[in-house]
């Protein structure tokens, strides 16, 4: 937060012409830094320095998710942080400081929240059950347009109550609240996804890529509020030409 929509922020841009920011290193170093005093024998994968460790236990760190919103002074980003055991995302914690938000889960243990008075709620996806009554986010045009889904968004668009792009990890959450019944992305890596995943399953919902596969490999994302799930599915893959190639 201190170097939040500071005039002098320091912004390079990496190998794959995406921008990071002194912020986003000094975040995952000092995350690091923690897990290495805490947990010493868990591996670490973080976006910014990669795979350290061999452990079956690995955090997986993006340590500003929305850096692009972030060097432009929008307060739409977040850090995102996840325990994998086995491969699987066990423990997520998705902490919004711009907005004095945080959400969190635990295998088994429910999907949590802070509220304005400094406590934590206990948070659950909607029951909506109709994709004509449901609320999504569609993450951006261009996401879509660049996988060649844009006959699918229009589908989407059309079918349901109300579509916002709202973008990166917040609509999840929100999701994971009952407020979206529907939020997918293309592009993504296992550390955009990662910590999301746990909230989403413990809030009552469900989380596939875009073809429904149960995989954060796959470069893309689906979640829904679960009742609506095969519905979605169903509607954005209506004439086979949208699946994922």
């Amino acid at each position: 937060m201190s170097r939040f929509d500071a005039a002098d922020l320091d912004v390079q841009t990496k190998a794959d012409d995406s921008a990071v920011t002194e912020a986003d290193l000094a975040t995952e170093r000092a995350i690091r830094d923690l897990l290495a005093a805490e947990r010493p024998d868990d591996g670490v994968f973080g976006e910014e320095f990669g795979v350290s460790g061999s452990s079956t236990r690995q955090w997986i760190i993006d340590p500003i998710d929305g850096t692009s919103n972030y060097l432009k002074g929008i307060p739409v980003w977040a850090t995102l942080i996840a325990l994998a055991v086995d491969g699987v995302p066990r423990v997520g914690v998705v902490s919004s400081p711009s907005l004095g938000r945080r959400w969190w889960a635990a295998e088994g243990g429910g999907a949590w929240t802070n509220t304005p008075e400094g406590d934590s709620r206990r948070i659950h996806v909607s029951t909506v059950d109709t994709v004509e009554k449901a609320s999504v986010s569609f993450q951006s045009i261009e996401q879509w347009d660049a996988a060649g889904k844009l006959p699918a968004l229009l589908r989407l668009s059309r079918a349901v109550w109300r579509d916002r792009g709202y973008g990166d990890a917040l609509p999840y959450m929100w999701l994971a609240e009952g407020r979206l019944e529907f939020v997918a992305e293309f592009g993504v890596k296992e550390y955009d996804l990662a910590a999301l995943v746990p909230v989403i399953h413990e809030a009552g919902g469900r989380f596939t890529s875009f073809d429904g596969e149960d995989s954060l490999a796959a470069r893309s994302s689906l979640a829904t509020n679960g009742v609506l799930h095969a519905d979605f599915l169903d509607l954005i893959h209506t004439d086979g030409a949208d699946a994922a190639s």
